[in-house]
């Protein structure tokens, strides 16, 4: 008894096919039962599907199993992750000193499912066009900022020049002494209105005299004279 193909990589959602080669054309008159297992952690094994010329008709919507000339085919549907893990078979003969036969171990390993699948022709279409799209505008974009720079640089090589050429031109200019600012005071007079009245003489003043004044500071700033 042979168990093929020995190992299968499959996505989820996928479905896997094993077949099962027995000797049982050897003799036709012969009373079998061939059954599949799966093992996990090679301690525990599990049946799966089972087949016999009686009654054959015990398929499940997960396994299926068919003779195909004493080449039995296991098809495992919509696989999981959980379906990862050794299968194989084994015949049951009845009245044979040999009752139970079992075949080699073949490996199933399911991985997670692609997340984006294409179904049609289009969308590959438009996502192959999409990079050169964007190719495109990220070239325009380098392009203006190139001719930008070149504008900016431009700008300010002629400015410093024009700079130097002011510098140079003033500096007889710079080395005159800087303008110091002087305060300036304006000079009024005060005058004092005696009463023609009274006058009294020199002598009969008295030692401490206070005279009074009356200060009319005019609108307009008064002229000192010369």
């Amino acid at each position: 008894v042979t168990f093929f193909p020995a190992m299968l990589t499959l996505p989820a959602g996928r479905s896997a096919t094993f077949f099962c080669n027995t000797s049982t054309e050897k003799d036709p008159g012969l009373e079998y039962s061939l059954n599949c297992y799966k093992e996990t952690n090679h301690s525990h094994a599990q049946k799966i599907a089972e087949f016999s010329p009686n009654n054959h008709d015990r398929n499940t919507e997960k396994y299926l199993l068919t003779n195909h000339s004493h080449t039995f085919k296991l098809e495992i549907l919509n696989l999981s992750q959980n379906d990862s893990g050794f299968y194989y078979c084994g015949l049951i003969t009845f009245f044979e000193r040999n009752k139970l036969m079992e075949s080699n171990r073949a490996l199933l390993v399911v991985t997670v499912a692609p997340e984006n699948t294409n179904t049609t022709d289009e969308p590959e279409m438009e996502e192959n066009d999409t990079p050169d799209y964007v190719n495109a505008m990220l070239l325009g974009i380098l392009l203006l900022a190139g001719v930008a720079g070149l504008l900016i640089f431009g700008c300010l090589t002629a400015m410093y020049r024009r700079g130097g050429m002011i510098s140079r031109g003033g500096s007889a200019m710079d080395e005159r002494p800087p303008v110091v600012s002087v305060s300036t005071v304006d000079y009024g007079v005060l005058e004092f209105q005696w009463d023609q009245r009274t006058q009294v003489s020199p002598e009969t003043w008295p030692v401490v005299q206070t005279e009074y004044a009356t200060i009319i500071f005019p609108d307009e700033k008064p002229t000192t004279p010369e």
